[in-house]
């Protein structure tokens, strides 16, 4: 029997959280897609299903660009990505489909092309945005000082707005506020989807494990949320939700929640807020933000 015969993938659902998150600490780059909140979120929209053989994670889904082609993320555990790929080339072989990985970041693709990978085309919608932790957490210097005055905007105006830790008893504030946002005119898919998870992780937010803070106001109640996990020097900003038309809501719960997780975890050095999903007004928001690094995307297909 050939290695690629004990692949058995099955569908991910949230009750498979506490086993795949074991493997994340495998994860080769900062990108978020090997991230609970990178896959779980999305394990509807991209068809994830994962097998595991010989303590390594192996995911099945589809292309970030195209999802009516299958493709793999890079495997993660004990076995040498040699070995993975080879078990995979087994697999693609017996299933007669072609083996291509997505969201491969840039450290990846290298160690791909030199166990024979053919073809890699960056994927420049999916890029994710990194920045340094201290930046967003005071938003000093030059380059965030519109974002310093939108937070003081804010503070004017709601001298007695509360900045708080997410915990079980707020989910009905932050659903009964999240379901009344409208979704902005002329959004792709990938923004319907992401509301519908939104919804289901709150939801199911003690299996998710996220750290998460919410902003409110005397007069408005909630006006922001925000989710995120922590893996290594890293906080992935998975989730921030807005009220668009309170001046400063965003800016103010990005920098207090960067402020909180740093406090919280003082090893804490980048945040990711993750890609744009070839949004271009979601884009330039996150360049408004002063990235430190720009982490690109690849398919890489053998």
């Amino acid at each position: 029997m050939d290695a690629s015969a004990h692949l058995q993938f099955k569908p991910l659902t949230v009750d498979d959280i506490h086993w795949v998150k074991q493997f994340l600490v495998h994860n080769p780059s900062r990108t978020c897609d090997m991230t609970v909140g990178g896959i779980f979120l999305w394990a509807d929209y991209f068809h994830y299903s994962a097998a595991v053989h010989r303590n390594t994670l192996f995911i099945l889904g589809v292309t970030e660009d195209n999802t009516a082609i299958p493709a793999f993320s890079i495997p993660v555990g004990e076995l040498p990505l040699s070995d993975s790929v080879s078990i995979l080339r087994e697999y693609c072989h017996t299933h007669n489909i072609p083996l291509t990985f997505s969201a491969v970041p840039q450290s990846m693709v290298d160690p791909l092309l030199q166990l024979g990978a053919t073809n890699v085309s960056e994927l420049t919608d999916w890029a994710d945005y990194l920045y340094d932790a201290n930046a967003l957490a005071t938003f000093a210097g030059k380059k965030l000082m519109k974002k310093r005055n939108h937070v003081n905007r804010f503070m004017a105006d709601h001298p007695d707005a509360v900045f708080a830790p997410l915990t079980p008893e707020s989910i009905p504030l932050i659903l009964e506020f999240y379901n009344h946002q409208p979704l902005p005119q002329g959004k792709s898919e990938t923004a319907w989807f992401d509301r519908r998870e939104t919804i289901d992780m709150l939801h199911h937010l003690s299996q998710f494990g996220f750290y998460g803070a919410m902003l409110s106001t005397p007069e408005q109640g909630v006006v922001a949320f925000t989710l995120g996990e922590i893996i290594d020097d890293t906080l992935y900003v998975h989730i921030e939700k807005m009220n668009h038309s309170v001046t400063g809501s965003g800016e103010t719960i990005c920098r207090n929640f960067a402020a909180l997780m740093l406090r919280n975890n003082p090893a804490l050095r980048f945040i990711n807020r993750e890609d744009a999903s070839g949004d271009e007004g979601l884009r330039r928001a996150k360049l408004a933000y002063n990235p430190v690094d720009i982490l690109p995307k690849f398919n890489v297909q053998f």
